[in-house]
């Protein structure tokens, strides 16, 4: 039976509860008696509510016994009409939740002894059957699976089926619906279909890298792997790809590294990579003929194929990305995935809608799909066997690939605590997996409670979040191009500057507090989305001369770099990055989005600036004071007159002072007592000195970021 069959319809929306909706032109909505059948047994439905409902009657009924998930049901009414009773709202109550909870960690593709299990969580489906077919696609065995406790239906297959594509076709409510395995782990071009791979044939050892003591010890640098290597002049072979990203000593038009080895002489810790999971938006097949930032999950455990060399061999993009972690590996770098569990691509031909519709993703007052993400969905990460897909998913990743950390997308559309899970397999698995989000406040149907947003950062306090209060604060409004912050100049705001700049901890009594523990901010004014920092200087310096906008660049940057948290960078922010003013660049071509490797030689001076901060704050401890008392016990703030900022560290035998100037004037102040030395002013940046400056009186260069070291 069909939609278009059907006179009138039943769901089943509570565990006794059905809900009956008969049309005003079947018998005019009117039916004083319902039975439901199954196997010859009738049962009376007893109405508890009768109400109208646009062109229907709807009538909420109650029945006795308990209803078996897996078998199907149907409605008669006093007519004799009769209609089957779709599985309705009561996938998202907790009583489904409790009783359809699996465990086990086996779902998908197992291999066990000389068989191949199959293993899908369909609980509200009345058949499920797998479909094979050989790598020459000349046919498809399907094959019937039975049904076990919790939902789980199973088959196993003593045949070889490595490379083998395989769906599953499911049934529920009537129809059958031919699906792609929700934890495949590999997939043909653009994702159309599963494969069947061997894990062992691409293991790797796990490597040997100490985890990082603290998170402020890390330094992020966020690229997306095409637009790292693209560039015509990037030195690299494999362009746009995962082998490219991986490539080691490249160099450019000047002679001077670019790639991961330049990365590696920066100084920074952790590469963030945008995406990499399977998404939709760039045909693999034709993978320069689009662009995507690959924002766009379709599946969630399999690599994107358009950074493969061959997208069709499904082995390809599973060796090349690992390759490209072992790279950077080897180096002694890190890897962070940018992770998407907040929506799907599109929701009615996502695997979840199609297996379980309606349960894995999160609806409205009115039963409609909630939209808090912007994109049509959002994943109802509080249901139990959702929450379990994204543990199991973080958890693959981690074990199989050794990924270093993940960065949450939308992270305020998930729930604390999913996100506390998260943290805990994490912890399980590799001590120092970095953990960070977007923890902003969106509009999904979860309580305030349940959020995992800034707001409720005490509830998550081993997960950092990107600190968007840093971000306006220090560059000014990401949503008002012209908008100015404290280091472009705007002196207004100069006591958000001094709580940014200390960790956000409510380090003054006019500041907001917003963490309790500085390792829980990642300060950054750039990344992939809006406006790059030297596109936003051209908006609100149009008519300065390029060397000022150069120095409003640096401070921010440096900024960045000397502030209490996690440092975080955009890939090219060093030498200016520009997307030509384009605002959201996730679909634009190479031309915009490529990182321009000819902009390092261009700007060399700006980026060994850049290199040198970074050497300062790995030199001195108090660049990335662990925890807040540490900070209120060692910064302490120095009389200066506004817009100057200033503060000296006292901490381990050491005194350090760095002071902000970020007017174009010079201005007037005072150093305490003795000599100090400078190892960093508007012009230079590193551990060794750039002068020497006598206690007292001293004119502070405008546009400027100074950290000076007591003799």
């Amino acid at each position: 039976m069909i939609s278009a069959d059907r006179k009138f319809f039943a769901y089943l929306d509570e565990m006794n509860i059905i809900t009956i909706l008969l049309p005003h032109s079947y018998h005019h909505g009117m039916s004083s008696t319902f039975y439901m059948t199954t196997d010859a047994v009738k049962t009376p439905l007893h109405i508890l509510e009768k109400t109208e409902i646009e062109h229907n009657h709807k009538y909420v009924c109650q029945f006795e016994g308990e209803f078996l998930f897996g078998k199907q049901y149907w409605i008669l009414d006093e007519h004799g009409g009769i209609t089957d009773l779709q599985i309705g709202a009561v996938i998202r109550t907790d009583l489904f939740d409790e009783k359809f909870f699996y465990d086990g960690n086996d779902l998908g593709v197992t291999f066990i002894a000389n068989q191949t299990r199959f293993k899908l969580w369909a609980p509200t489906a009345t058949g499920v059957k797998l479909k094979l077919r050989p790598k020459s696609g000349e046919y498809s065995e399907i094959i019937k699976m039975r049904s076990e406790d919790r939902g789980i239906w199973s088959v196993n297959v003593s045949s070889n089926v490595e490379l083998y594509q395989y769906s599953f076709l499911v049934l529920v409510n009537q129809e059958w619906r031919e699906v792609v395995d929700p934890y495949v782990k590999a997939v043909t071009a653009n994702g159309e279909q599963g494969v069947i791979v061997k894990p062992e044939k691409t293991s790797r050892p796990r490597p040997n890298l100490p985890p990082i003591e603290n998170p402020v010890d890390a330094i992020i640098y966020e690229t997306h792997i095409r637009d790292f290597s693209i560039h015509k002049n990037s030195g690299i072979q494999n362009k746009g790809l995962y082998l490219g990203a991986g490539e080691l000593n490249t160099k450019g038009k000047d002679g001077e590294l670019t790639g991961l080895s330049y990365l590696k002489e920066l100084g920074i810790t952790h590469i963030e990579f945008l995406p990499f999971h399977d998404f939709a938006g760039v045909d693999e097949l034709h993978p320069n003929k689009d662009y995507n930032w690959g924002y766009n999950p379709l599946h969630f455990n399999a690599p994107e194929g358009s950074y493969a060399s061959d997208p069709s061999n499904p082995y390809s993009r599973i060796n090349e990305l690992k390759k490209v972690i072992d790279q950077i590996h080897s180096i002694g770098l890190r890897v962070i995935m940018d992770v998407v569990y907040n929506h799907v691509f599109i929701r009615e031909n996502s695997p979840f809608e199609k297996v379980v519709p309606g349960y894995y993703f999160r609806h409205n007052e009115i039963g409609l799909p909630s939209n808090g993400t912007g994109v049509g969905n959002d994943i109802a990460s509080e249901r139990k066997m959702v929450r379990k897909y994204i543990v199991d998913s973080i958890r693959y990743w981690l074990e199989e690939y050794h990924i270093d950390g993940f960065r949450f997308d939308l992270m305020g559309i998930l729930d604390v605590e999913t996100m506390g899970e998260v943290r805990k397999a994490c912890d399980r698995i590799k001590q120092g997996t970095l953990i960070i989000g977007e923890g902003w406040n969106l509009n999904t149907p979860l309580t305030k409670d349940q959020k995992a947003t800034i707001a409720n950062q005490a509830k998550m306090p081993h997960i950092a979040q990107f600190n968007d209060k840093f971000r306006d604060s220090i560059k000014g409004s990401t949503f008002n191009l012209f908008d100015k912050g404290y280091a472009l100049g705007n002196e207004h705001i100069l006591d958000a500057a001094i709580e940014v700049i200390s960790g956000s901890i409510g380090l003054t009594k006019k500041g907001t507090k917003l963490f309790n523990q500085p390792y829980q901010s990642v300060n950054y004014v750039e990344c992939h989305d809006n406006h790059t920092l030297w596109d936003k200087l051209q908006a609100c310096f149009p008519d300065a001369d390029a060397s000022i906008q150069m120095k409003y660049h640096r401070l921010a940057t440096g900024i960045v770099l000397i502030s209490q948290g996690i440092p975080f960078l955009h890939s090219g922010q060093e030498f200016f990055r520009t997307k030509y003013g384009e605002g959201n660049s996730y679909r634009s071509p190479d031309v915009i989005n490529q990182l321009d490797w000819v902009r390092k030689s261009q700007f060399k001076e700006n980026v060994e600036y850049i290199k040198g901060l970074i050497h300062i704050r790995k030199a001195f401890p108090c660049f990335r004071m662990r925890t807040s008392e540490e900070i209120r016990t060692h910064l302490h703030p120095l009389s200066v007159t506004a817009p100057t900022l200033g503060c000296l560290f006292k901490m381990n035998h050491e005194e350090v002072i760095f002071m902000i100037n970020p007017s174009n004037k010079r201005q007037l102040v005072t150093l305490p007592d003795g000599d100090w030395t400078v190892l960093a002013n508007h012009e230079h940046a590193g551990i060794s000195s750039k002068g020497v400056m006598q206690g007292g009186e001293n004119m502070m260069d405008p546009i400027s970021l100074n950290i000076l070291l007591k003799k």
